[in-house]
């Protein structure tokens, strides 16, 4: 019966999330165009295939994907695993005794984008007006690495204490000198990469992983601490794709210089 309550609570409120759209979407269709909508028998049963949708993943993100981050967080953060068994303090650890903690946030950032619909769909009509200039799983691992080593890094600020704004600040400085190196056609998309990993798959996995972290490294406050990851999560991207567009144009350019000096 608890499942049945979650669905049907978490349901209505996909409702209310989504019926403002639908008024928008007829509203100005009926209203501004003056014009039925096209297809309105298809068009009614995508909503409905949406909030189905929405309702059983939301329900499986409380049900599952929220209590794993927390779970996995407590496990590897558990100085019995740590240390091996040896006996240790949460005091008497140090930042570089959590590395299985850092190699699952950057494990669970890239599982994460990889599997995000928003950049699945941002990846394809990319491809699609670049007539294949920018390649659906280029992107798409590009992006992921950028998470990976954000998350990872998110991981290691939680741990050690270090002030946000250092990294955030740090990692923009690099976003405004990469922007004026990088291929033009680049700069745009990579910038909203930055933003459709903020999205359905990502966000609850990474904020699930930041407040486990923050909850249980001594001296850490979740408020204060266990947020930001997703900062992370959104910046490094920005970088990763414009430094992958950079290597892609270098190593076009070095192949043709080749192919150049060998017919001379």
């Amino acid at each position: 019966m608890n499942l049945l309550d979650d669905f049907l609570s978490t349901g209505l409120a996909t409702v209310t999330d989504v019926l403002p759209i639908a008024v928008v979407i007829f509203g100005f269709q009926l209203l501004v165009l003056r014009q039925p909508v096209p297809n309105l028998k298809s068009v009614l049963s995508g909503f409905v295939y949406v909030l189905v949708g929405l309702t059983l993943f939301l329900v499986g993100l409380q049900e599952a994907l929220f209590p794993i981050g927390r779970t996995m967080a407590r496990q590897l953060t558990d100085p019995a695993f740590i240390s091996g068994g040896q006996g240790k303090t949460p005091m008497m650890l140090q930042w570089q005794d959590y590395l299985w903690t850092y190699l699952f946030a950057a494990a669970i950032g890239f599982a994460t984008t990889i599997a995000e619909p928003s950049l699945i769909a941002v990846a394809i009509k990319a491809q699609q007006v670049s007539a294949g200039a920018v390649r659906v799983w280029g992107l798409r691992i590009a992006v992921a690495i950028g998470v990976a080593a954000g998350v990872a890094l998110g991981a290691v600020r939680i741990v050690t204490g270090t002030p946000l704004h250092y990294y955030i600040i740090t990692g923009y400085i690099i976003v405004i000198i990469q922007t004026i190196y990088a291929p033009r056609i680049i700069i745009a998309l990579a910038y909203d990469s930055g933003g459709v990993t903020t999205s359905t798959v990502t966000v609850p996995l990474v904020a699930a992983l930041g407040l486990g972290l923050a909850s249980r490294i001594p001296g850490r406050s979740t408020l204060l601490d266990g947020f930001g990851l997703i900062a992370f999560a959104s910046l490094f991207p920005i970088i990763s794709v414009m430094a992958y567009a950079q290597l892609s144009e270098w190593w076009s350019r070095r192949s043709s210089r080749k192919e150049q000096s060998g017919a001379a």
